[in-house]
């Protein structure tokens, strides 16, 4: 649109490390309708989002998961895009922050705000493993919540009774890594001066809150950090995955990933279009609407402008601030570190179509206070208002002039102009309603202007009508299709696929925000059908029953049931499902600092980085013997600590069936595979190479032995392209 400033749209970057719940979704649901609504209408907008990687959450769970943090990344980048394209969530580009881009534009404007004199040094007392040889960053240390007593808090937060700590005040605490108990030591970190960017920050936020309509809990919070007294930021980590801070004497450390994530909105636009700096440079010309929770706010109100104010530069700064409460989970929060709520995952597997979910996201969008959800809320929500209005409306109408006008003469009378009147005048409301981001109450407005269509058509009876005034009949359907065609445009920001089809049984495929209120467009109505299914009570209870408790727990439920199942399948089929058994070069062995019979193992699989196992066979082989060798290792075993050190995996080994338990070993050496050669049961496909991790139990319940020297399972013989496992020593029993 002429004149019209471009339209830049951010939601919060979800944090890789986990599956988003309801309630992060709300917020790239809310960018998306925005953004929906922006593009019909006819500005230039650019909606962009991305995958928050760096930090370290994502350090620990890789660690905890037995991977590198960039296949942790590249897993949960997987996911989120996938549930997100589900919801038909139309991202511009759906990047991520582990990009040299982002590189390249964290160290930028951190040198630019270090030069301006934003940045200070302090030395701080931290805490330090001597045993993994590094300071600890807060997640990183465990121990005793002081204030509740519970034994598994963080040196950032007790998830027990949710109080921030500082790792100095656990009791007991112990490294999450190796459960060394930590000493503290002095270090030096960089801090960003907010108290001195304070005036450039009071001066853009006057302004920049009244101008750009922030929420209210927008302003009110970033007031409160303002009047509290703003203080200097810690922007630097003891980490390895991370933007490596380009300072002398920092070389060992990386930027916090609060420093860097913001930044992120600049380098995934960069890297979805070269034209970037039209977007990030043009105060004047773009306005930014920022799409997040209340616990972000002051990272995007104080810390993100304050850096990019303190650059000296010309940068697009916040303009709208959608700031939502929470949305909480029935009985309780949703919280992705306990698995309690209904995930994006699960919601693809309840039947409800996304279009629903959407519906019922928007309309108890947490704008002024917490919302919570409940299934009942749901049921009631979608067969009331979703069925018993809207798609009430659009069937009633259009099988009834499809009955009686099947030739589409009503389209050549005349409008109904006190209804339509009414139509367009709610239609200026509710587009008044999302420019300012309102979306809950404009979807809100939308239903009740489709109540206003129930309501007529009802009180002036049609049916009767058509028989003793044919051309008010005709007014008033022709009124109601053009109503129904409105209706079908306004929702599609919230619902799409509904939109589309309501479109498509009008003959409007295609219509735009700015055909509200045209007159014409429509000459016949087409094949009808019903838009949703009623949620009915078994379907909900069963749903309520399913995501009852937390993840694990419905796992640990979801195992049981395929233990059940597994019965009636093959042992060999169970076997090559499951397990991943892969060929491993040994390119270092040494002796376990704390364990005498143990043996750490460096592996070469062909990955991105080698494995470590722990083995006890150090009274059987000296490490020359291993090293140079291949072996077998079962590469999904769910990884374990061996006194301080992760093993990730298991090797093959054979033993005496007639001697005594851990008195022999025979390691299956594999030298006639190549490194990496992934190895399965004669005659069955390779498993598929992202299988979830199989517990240490349940692989044993599925046993692998030697027959007459050749390794099998349940009589099928292991190997790859014709060559077998086998072993030299202990040719008849038991293999683990």
């Amino acid at each position: 649109m002429a004149g019209m400033k471009k339209r830049l749209i951010t939601s919060a970057l979800p944090y890789v490390n986990n599956i988003p719940h309801l309630g992060n979704l709300t917020q790239v649901l809310s960018a998306d309708v925005f953004a929906r609504f922006c593009r019909s209408k006819g500005y230039e907008t650019l909606y962009i989002c991305g995958t928050d990687e760096y930090g370290t959450a994502t350090e620990t769970r890789a660690l905890k998961e037995g991977v590198t943090p960039r296949q942790l990344c590249d897993r949960y980048h997987a996911i989120h895009r996938d549930i997100y394209r589900w919801f038909e969530i139309e991202f511009d580009h759906f990047g991520r922050t582990s990009t040299p881009l982002q590189t390249q534009i964290v160290q930028e404007i951190f040198t630019k705000v270090d030069e301006a004199g934003y940045i200070n040094e302090h030395e701080v007392e931290q805490l330090y493993c001597p045993t993994c040889d590094r300071f600890l960053a807060d997640r990183f240390v465990e121990g005793t919540c002081p204030h509740c007593g519970y034994a598994g808090a963080r040196g950032d937060q007790c998830d027990n009774c949710q109080t921030l700590l500082d790792p100095t005040e656990l009791i007991e605490p112990r490294c999450g890594v190796c459960g060394t108990t930590p000493q503290a030591r002095l270090t030096r970190h960089l801090y960003i001066d907010l108290p001195k960017a304070l005036p450039l920050l009071e001066t853009w936020m006057e302004r920049a809150s009244v101008d750009g309509f922030w929420a209210h809990n927008a302003i009110q919070m970033t007031r409160s950090w303002i009047r509290d007294g703003l203080k200097e930021r810690c922007i630097t980590r003891d980490l390895k995955w991370g933007i490596p801070v380009p300072k002398p004497g920092y070389e060992n450390k990386v930027f916090y990933v609060w420093f860097d994530a913001p930044i992120g909105y600049i380098s995934i636009t960069a890297n979805a279009t070269d034209d970037w700096r039209s977007w990030w440079h043009d105060n004047d010309g773009v306005e930014l609407f920022q799409f997040i929770g209340k616990d972000n706010i002051p990272f995007h109100t104080v810390i993100f402008p304050s850096c990019l104010l303190a650059t000296g530069e010309k940068w697009t700064m916040l303009h709208h601030m959608s700031s939502t409460e929470y949305l909480n989970y029935e009985g309780g929060k949703f919280s992705k570190s306990l698995g309690i709520g209904i995930f994006g995952n699960d919601v693809q597997e309840t039947g409800i179509p996304a279009d629903v979910w959407r519906f019922y996201v928007y309309l108890n969008r947490p704008e002024k206070s917490d919302v919570t959800f409940s299934w009942s809320d749901l049921q009631e929500k979608v067969n009331g208002e979703l069925i018993g209005n809207l798609s009430n409306l659009v069937n009633r109408t259009l099988t009834f002039v499809k009955r009686f006008y099947p030739d589409g003469e009503i389209f050549a009378s005349e409008f109904d102009r006190t209804l339509w009147d009414e139509v367009k005048s709610r239609e200026a409301q509710i587009d008044a309603l999302l420019e300012r981001a309102e979306e809950r109450d404009a979807l809100r407005q939308i239903l009740a202007l489709s109540s206003v269509g129930n309501k007529v058509f009802q009180e002036r009876e049609p049916w009767k009508l058509r028989t003793t005034n044919a051309q008010q009949a005709m007014s008033l359907l022709k009124t109601l299709v053009y109503l129904i065609r409105d209706l079908a445009i306004m929702i599609e920001p919230f619902m799409p696929a509904t939109s589309r089809t309501i479109l498509g049984f009008v003959g409007c495929e295609g219509s735009r925000w700015s055909d509200l209120g045209s007159e014409v467009g429509i000459t016949a109505v087409g094949e009808v059908s019903l838009l949703f299914t009623k949620l009915e009570d078994d379907q909900i209870n069963s749903l309520r029953l399913r995501y009852s408790g937390s993840q694990e727990q419905r796992l640990d439920s979801m195992e049981k049931e395929m233990e059940k199942t597994e019965t009636e399948v093959s042992l060999a089929d169970r076997f090559a499902d499951r397990v991943i058994l892969k060929v491993a070069h040994i390119s270092e062995v040494e002796k376990h600092p704390q364990g005498d019979k143990l043996y750490i193992l460096t592996l070469d699989m062909k990955e991105e980085e080698k494995r470590t196992i722990v083995s006890s066979i150090v009274p059987f082989y000296e490490a020359d013997e291993l090293k140079g060798r291949n072996i077998v290792v079962v590469a999904n075993l769910k990884p374990a600590n061996f006194r301080g050190v992760k093993s990730r995996g298991m090797l093959l080994a054979a033993n005496d069936p007639k001697a005594a338990e851990h008195t022999t070993c025979e390691v299956i050496f594999a030298d006639q595979f190549e490194a990496g050669t992934v190895l399965t049961l004669e005659g069955h496909e390779l498993p598929k190479l992202d299988q979830p991790y199989i517990k240490a139990e349940h692989f044993f319940d599925m046993p692998i032995y030697a027959e007459d020297g050749v390794v099998k399972v349940d009589g099928k013989p292991i190997g790859s392209g014709g060559s077998y496992l086998s072993v030299k020593r202990y040719l008849n029993g038991l293999v683990n």
